[in-house]
């Protein structure tokens, strides 16, 4: 048993050394490297008539998205912007006025676009009007959105505004 497990640990060793590298018992080449290939395109004659072109019936999805009817969020508590991989997640605590805020968002002022290296976003959530106001910690809401590192690069400030106050964490 110690035999077996001794030579294939060495036989392990053996194939990941450099010498194997190119070889094709190296089982890190056993997949070669991808190539592209051109794909044929359809004329519009050649599409399969069993699938339909328009979905029909009562099933069917609206193309047109709903406008979201959040309103901003009382107050932003907290605001962090850490590191991921291939940029940034930025998360925002806030409160609302009330209990029960629900499909909390971070929405973008201009576009998504930094203003002068400032970006600037709302919090917005739905917000019932007849719910009782309760405790601090029973209207506490987070969100959070990620910004990629090419947006990170023409971003030197983040806002986040509320109804009565804003943050901003700066670089």
């Amino acid at each position: 048993m110690r035999k077996s497990i001794a030579g294939l640990v060495i036989l392990s060793v053996t194939l990941s050394a450099c010498g194997w590298r190119d070889s094709r018992v190296n089982p890190v080449n056993w997949f070669g490297n991808s190539r592209s290939a051109p794909v044929s395109a359809q004329e519009p004659g050649q599409t399969n008539p069993l699938i339909p072109t328009r979905s029909s019936g009562i099933f069917r999805r609206s193309t047109q998205e709903a406008p979201y009817p959040g309103t901003p969020v009382d107050q932003i508590t907290a605001l962090s912007v850490e590191p991921s991989g291939g940029g940034a997640i930025i998360r925002v605590t806030g409160q609302s006025l009330r209990q029960g805020a629900h499909d909390v968002r971070l929405v973008a002022q201009n576009d998504g676009e930094p203003a002068d290296g400032l970006l600037t976003l709302e919090l917005r959530a739905i917000q019932p009007g007849n719910t009782p106001q309760g405790p601090a910690s029973t209207r506490r809401i987070h969100a959070g959105r990620f910004v990629s590192d090419q947006d990170l690069s023409r971003i030197t400030a983040i806002r986040v505004v509320g109804l009565r106050n804003s943050q901003t964490s700066s670089r």
